[in-house]
C-alpha cells in the first residue's frame, strides 16, 4: 500500500487559520458507509442525527502550553522549543529550534530559569533537565503557548489567548497532550446536554495525543512505518460501561481518532476491556485493518498522506472517503484542526 494512494490536492485557503465563531457552529458532513449516503449539516445537530441506539466515547486529555521561548546565556536570540513528554521528575524530551544551538552539555535560559541539555540526537530531539525547584505545570502554562500545529499561522508576539481557550475541548482534564484531540472541539455544554436528553451516553477514555501523531510518513510503502507510542488510561468503571452497551447492541461513535486508535488498541487484548487499563498504544490503522469497536467516527478533515487519513480511509472506506473530501473542497468546508468535521456512520 503506497503513501500516493492518500493523497489529494487541497486549495491553501481551505486550511482554517482560525476556530469557527462559535463551538458547536463547525459544518458537518454526514456520511453512511454502507450506502455512501451523504448530507451537509452543522455540528450542533450532533444530538438529532443520533439516537439512543448509539454511545459516544471521548478522549479527556488536556493539551498544555508545550511550546516556551529560550535562549542561550548572555545571548539575544529566539530558540524555540516544544516539549514533548516528561520522561523523569524535571526531565522533558523536547525539539529544538535550531536544534544546532542546543549541544548537549550546552544550557538554556528558558521562562527565566535554567535548562541544561543532557542529550542530543541528529533528529532535534534533546533530553532537557529543568534546574527549578517549583511547580513545572504551572510555569510552563504561565509562559508557555499552546502548541497550534505549523500550518496555522501566526505573527511573531500575536495574541494567542484565543488559542489558549479554542485549542482545548471543553472536557479537558488530565494534562499532558502536545496536540489537541481536534474532533473533540466542536462539543458544547449545550451539545453535551441534549445529548444526554436524548438518551446518548457519553463515556471518557485518556489518551495523550503526542508529536508521533503527527509525524510525517516518509517511506512510500506505509506499512514500513512505526506509530510512535502514546500513554493512554481507562478506568473499570468505564471500561465496563462500554462492554456492558456494546453487548446490549448500542452503537459505539468516537470522538476523533485518538480516541479510536485507544479504543482497538484495547480491543486487541486477550481480555479486552474487562479491567481498568494503562500503558502506551502504538497502533497504526490503515485500510484493511478490522474493526472491532467501532460503529461511528467524529473526525475533521486531515493532512494528505497522513496516519490520521489514513485512519479514516480505514474506517469509511478510502474510495468514500477520498470522493467526500473531494466533495468538502467543492463546498468549502474548512480543513485541520480548526477545520470543519464528518460523522462517518
Amino acid at each position: 500500500m503506497n503513501l500516493s494512494d492518500f493523497d489529494f490536492d487541497l486549495p491553501e485557503h481551505l486550511i482554517a487559520q482560525a476556530p469557527a465563531s462559535e463551538r458547536d457552529g463547525s459544518k458537518m458532513m454526514v456520511v453512511w458507509r454502507e450506502t455512501g449516503k451523504r448530507e451537509h449539516r452543522v455540528f450542533r445537530e450532533l444530538p438529532d442525527i443520533l439516537n439512543s441506539e448509539h454511545f459516544l466515547v471521548i478522549n479527556n486529555t488536556r493539551v498544555f502550553s508545550a511550546r516556551l521561548r529560550a535562549c542561550r546565556p548572555g545571548r539575544r536570540e529566539e530558540i524555540e522549543i516544544l516539549l514533548l513528554r516528561e520522561t523523569a521528575p524535571r526531565e522533558w524530551l523536547a525539539l529544538i529550534k535550531p536544534a544546532r544551538k542546543a549541544p548537549a552539555g550546552g544550557e538554556l535560559v528558558v521562562c527565566g530559569r535554567t535548562a541544561r541539555v543532557l542529550e542530543a540526537s541528529e533528529s532535534g530531539s534533546r533530553l532537557l533537565r529543568f534546574e527549578y525547584d517549583g511547580d513545572l505545570e504551572q510555569l510552563f502554562e504561565q509562559f508557555g503557548e499552546p502548541p497550534i500545529p505549523p500550518y496555522i499561522h501566526r505573527s511573531k508576539g500575536a495574541d494567542l489567548s484565543i488559542d489558549k481557550i479554542r485549542y482545548q475541548t471543553v472536557y479537558a482534564r488530565h494534562s499532558g497532550s502536545v496536540a489537541a484531540p481536534t474532533a473533540g472541539l466542536h462539543f458544547t455544554e449545550e451539545v453535551f446536554r441534549r445529548l444526554q436528553d436524548r438518551g446518548i451516553p457519553i463515556c471518557e477514555v485518556l489518551l495523550h495525543v503526542g508529536y508521533g501523531t503527527f509525524k510525517p510518513v516518509r517511506c512510500e510503502n506505509i506499512l514500513e512505518h512505526t506509530m510512535e507510542a502514546e500513554y493512554f488510561e481507562l478506568d473499570a468503571v468505564t471500561a465496563g460501561r462500554i462492554r456492558t452497551y456494546k453487548s446490549g447492541g448500542r452503537r459505539l461513535v468516537a470522538v476523533g481518532t485518538t480516541t479510536t486508535r485507544c479504543l482497538e488498541y484495547l480491543a486487541t487484548g486477550k481480555e479486552a476491556l474487562e479491567h481498568a487499563a494503562s500503558g502506551f498504544c502504538n497502533l497504526f490503522i490503515y485500510p484493511g485493518f478490522q474493526f472491532r469497536m467501532l460503529d461511528g467516527l467524529v473526525t475533521n478533515f486531515h493532512l494528505p498522506r497522513s496516519t490520521l487519513f489514513m485512519l479514516a480511509s480505514a474506517f469509511a472506506g478510502r474510495d468514500l472517503l477520498a470522493d467526500c473530501y473531494q466533495e468538502a473542497i467543492a463546498n468549502n468546508y474548512r480543513f485541520y484542526s480548526y477545520g470543519d468535521c464528518m460523522l462517518i456512520l
